[in-house]
């Protein structure tokens, strides 16, 4: 506290006159004490300003040496310089002329021995540094006092390190002690004769103003005036808030010395009116003379924000007027504005990590990417990816040939490259450079831009008239790998986008590329298992006249499984129908099924029942789990069920067998649903127990649905449930098999199904009696004659008479072959469907085989015959016996004559004439 402080404080108050010459009156105690006072606030400022001086001298002189050694440690080219073959003679002239602009008595650039390459003293270039230099070979900042070369100094050393943190030098800068101390040493003279001017002052002044004194202090004692001054210097001065009263007048009546410096105020203030104070804020001022009541409110002044308190000062028994305090929270503002921000861009990266990446889907998640950044962080947002990328692939080579992938803004009418367009990015724009180097790429000004607006001069003119100013241009990078670029453009904001920014951007994208690349792989894995089983399910149905057939097959969200269904001819007009399913998902279940189909196919062909059928299955099953086991060393896992059947027209008889699959639906010709009851059976691989088959009538216009367990069976329902449903979609007889499939899958499935469905609706339709002949043929070779002729004319009458030729040579040999190697009863049956296929029953269970005959022998070309004249013949087998078969299509183009000619001598090796 100065003198003149004091007297400011105390001017204009009356003191006893100094000629009554009474110590003991408050004018003389307040002499006295003023006197002392004086003194030892003197001494006290004297001492407190040796105190201070030195310990801010000792602290600005070790801050100053640190912040100047770092400067040098991080300086340009000073490793190269230490490379050098003589680093002194580089690094001398360049820690002088350093040493002489940073104002410090001396840089040491030295080796991690203490050796020296610089000093102000150049004798002491290549001896030994004084001082402690193992804490910075440790990479810590190290500072004390030392007797070094120049005397008393004070210096700091710090670690000049590789890029890899490696120390390889050290740097020391610092001051002579004499030059800090020396400044306390200029003011101390200053201050004693400011000191004894007051004391000067003050004994002039206490005799003047005895007599005010007097009638001020009211005949307060010592004790009482000590107490107000010690209050008044404690409100006005302890405090770190501004202190001003304003009288009822509006004049200025005090200002403490913070609020002369918070409010700018010119001095010798106090008296003046407010409004009239030059250099005080309006809006400040305005609130000072208003002597309305205020609480924390927040005034700007100038270059600050002041939190002003104002309170009137006579309901306390005081003159009319306020009091104000006030306090500076600029700091406190900007402080509470730097956490607000970058509590918005935690969260915002936080959202971002939990809202991307959410399906595997490419599409969607750069669409999440968008929308997680839009509004908050950029006003509007567009993701372009390499066109490969959208297939699962990875880009190849550098091309910048991209497609527009997701778009969102703050408005719809932005005039920026719409999603889906294919982009080709000239090299000079942004996204091109980003996409080459894998650096982001900041655009403050797209106005001045020449790169960009050489993109697409005119639409850039458009975007940059419709007020978007700034963007960030930053590569999808994922695994090495530039999948794209993610573009961020501001228009809201006058403000560009910097490079704080366009950290917050790198973060963003480099959570929402690695989303992207494992949906890139997923897509890609995807696509590749879904091709594989779609190539081991049937491409087309095979043409047959027993069933109306409708199919569905719909792939797992997940994955690829292992459902399949397939629809096969079986001689005799009838249809076998198969839906399987094999446990697990992915390529091994889809590999499985493929292996499981052909196994079906090939066993179909014996003809089996499906009991046999499926147990064939099951022995195949369990060999591939014991492949397996064999080559993981541990046990097999593969599982599957399966339901087959087999539908005759003739009978309108289905017979069915099924290994732990759903039971099948049967819909009556009147809107009856059912689900028959057969025997469940194990699924496959689990081996042990025989399979049933069960036999069904059907009316003719009956539906048959096979469907796998992903249709009826969900998470969040019963199965009960998902079979009442089914039965509800499928009771409308008047469907085709084709819009049952589509109520079906409508009524019961989610947008996304969890597992794979297979779902097969088939009518069923008969072959009328019109179309089937029958006889019974006595055991003797005698009746074959007559059995031909009967068929001649069967086949005459169903309008085949081209076939008569063929269809006498096939049934002489298959009725001659039962007679003479079978046994009775023979019976033949001729079936008019797509083509003719005529079957020879008897009760003997060997079958015919064909084989070479050779040139002398009599007889043995029978079964070749047949096997030349008809499409396909075969032998299946029954409780009472064997059928042997053979079908003839119909002939087309060549004449029956012409054609069976050719056969017969094509059979019995007979060249034409």
């Amino acid at each position: 506290m100065s003198v003149v402080n004091f007297f400011d404080r105390f001017r204009g108050a009356s003191v006893r006159s100094l000629a009554e010459r009474r110590p003991r009156s408050v004018a003389g105690q307040v002499f006295v004490l003023q006197v002392t006072l004086v003194v030892l606030l003197v001494l006290g400022a004297v001492l407190a300003l040796l105190l201070q001086s030195r310990y801010d001298g000792d602290r600005e002189a070790r801050s100053r040496s640190i912040a100047v050694a770092q400067s040098v440690a991080h300086s340009p080219g000073l490793l190269e310089a230490l490379e050098q073959p003589d680093p002194a003679k580089v690094l001398q002239p360049f820690a002088e002329t350093t040493r002489k602009k940073a104002g410090v008595d001396f840089i040491v650039v030295m080796d991690t021995n203490g050796i020296r390459y610089s000093h102000p003293l150049p004798e002491r270039i290549g001896k030994r540094f004084v001082g402690t230099i193992e804490p910075s070979l440790a990479g810590r900042v190290h500072t004390e006092h030392v007797a070094g070369p120049l005397g008393d100094e004070v210096q700091a050393v710090v670690p000049v390190t590789t890029p890899d943190g490696q120390v390889v030098a050290l740097v020391s800068a610092g001051l002579k002690v004499k030059n800090v101390t020396g400044v306390v040493n200029r003011q101390l003279p200053v201050i004693l004769g400011i000191s004894a001017a007051g004391l000067g002052v003050a004994t002039a002044g206490t005799a003047l103003v005895t007599r005010r004194l007097r009638r001020q202090t009211h005949g307060l004692g010592p004790a009482e005036m000590t107490r107000v001054y010690e209050h008044h210097d404690a409100v006005l001065h302890a405090v770190r808030e501004g202190v001003v009263i304003v009288g009822g007048d509006g004049r200025l009546v005090l200002a403490n010395d913070e609020a002369v410096r918070l409010l700018k105020l010119p001095p010798r203030a106090e008296g003046r009116l407010v409004e009239e104070l030059p250099g005080l804020d309006p809006r400040v001022a305005e609130l000072l003379t208003s002597g309305r009541l205020a609480t924390d409110e927040v005034v700007p002044a100038a270059d600050r924000l002041l939190a002003v308190n104002q309170r009137p000062t006579d309901p306390y028994g005081g003159p009319a007027g306020t009091v104000v305090t006030i306090r500076d929270t600029t700091e406190l503002s900007a402080l509470s504005g730097r956490a607000e921000v970058a509590r918005k861009r935690l969260n915002l990266l936080y959202d971002a990590g939990v809202g991307i990446g959410t399906t595997l889907d490419v599409v969607r998640t750069a669409e999440e990417l968008a929308e997680v950044a839009v509004p908050r962080f950029a006003d509007f947002v567009t993701i372009d990816l390499a066109d490969p990328v959208l297939r699962g692939e990875e880009p190849s080579g550098r091309n910048s040939d991209m497609r527009r992938t997701a778009s969102r803004g703050i408005r719809d009418d932005h005039p920026l490259y719409p999603a889906g367009r294919m982009i080709e990015f000239v090299p000079s724009s942004p996204q091109a450079r980003g996409y080459g180097s894998g650096r982001a790429e900041l655009v403050p000004d797209l106005s001045d831009a020449p790169g960009w607006h050489a993109q697409d001069p005119e639409r850039a003119a458009a975007i940059v008239a419709y007020g978007i100013h700034s963007l960030i241009a930053v590569p999808l990078k994922a695994r090495g790998v530039v999948l794209g670029v993610a573009n961020f453009w501001r228009m809201e904001k006058p403000e560009p986008f910097e490079d704080e920014d366009v950290a917050v951007a790198e973060e963003l994208v480099a959570r929402a590329a690695v989303a992207i690349d494992n949906a890139r792989r997923y897509t890609r894995e995807h696509a590749l298992a879904v091709t594989l089983q779609r190539s081991l399910l049937p491409r087309a149905l095979p043409e047959q006249s027993a069933l109306e057939v409708a199919h569905r097959y719909l792939p797992a969200q997940s994955g690829v499984g292992g459902d399949w269904f397939d629809v096969i001819p079986l001689p005799g007009s009838r249809v076998a129908l198969v839906v399987g399913d094999v446990v697990g998902h992915g390529l091994h279940a889809a590999a499985t099924m493929g292996r499981l189909r052909t196994a079906v196919h090939n066993f179909s062909t014996l003809d089996l029942p499906p009991d046999e059928l499926l147990g064939r299955l099951d022995d195949l099953v369990g060999r591939i789990d014991q492949d397996e086991a064999g080559l993981n060393g541990e046990a097999g896992m593969t599982g599957a069920t399966c339901l087959y059947a087999v539908y005759d027209p003739v009978s309108r008889r289905c017979a069915l067998a099924r290994a732990g699959h759903p039971l099948p639906a049967v819909v009556e010709p009147d809107g009856q649903v059912a689900f028959p009851d057969l025997p469940a059976g194990p699924p496959l691989g689990l081996g042990g127990i025989p399979y049933e088959t069960t036999e069904l009538e059907l009316a003719e216009g009956s539906q048959l649905v096979f469907y796998t367990d992903g249709l009826v069976e969900d998470r969040t329902r019963d199965i009960d449930v998902g079979l009442e449903l089914l039965r509800q979609a499928l009771a409308h007889p008047d469907r085709t098999p084709e819009e049952s499939c589509k109520a079906v899958l409508e009524a019961l499935l989610p947008a996304h199904p969890k597992d794979d469905v297979a779902l097969l609706v088939a009518r069923t339709r008969t072959l009328g009696g019109d179309r089937i002949a029958d006889w019974d043929v006595p055991f003797h070779p005698g009746a074959v004659a007559g059995v031909r002729a009967a068929a001649v004319a069967q086949l005459d009458a169903w309008g085949l008479s081209e076939l008569s030729f063929a269809t006498e040579l096939v049934l002489s040999e298959l009725i001659t072959n039962a007679i003479r190697y079978g046994a009775a009863p023979v019976h033949v049956r001729l079936l008019h469907d797509r083509g003719v296929t005529c079957e020879v029953a008897d009760s003997s269970s060997t079958s015919p085989h064909l084989r070479y005959a050779a040139t002398t022998d009599e007889g043995g070309r029978g079964l070749f015959l047949v096997a030349q004249l008809s499409e396909r013949w075969g032998t299946r087998y029954t409780a009472h016996g064997k059928v042997i078969w053979a079908e003839l299509p119909p002939t087309g183009g060549t004449s029956s004559a012409e054609r069976d000619g050719a056969l017969l001598l094509d059979a019995f090796d007979v060249d034409p004439i």
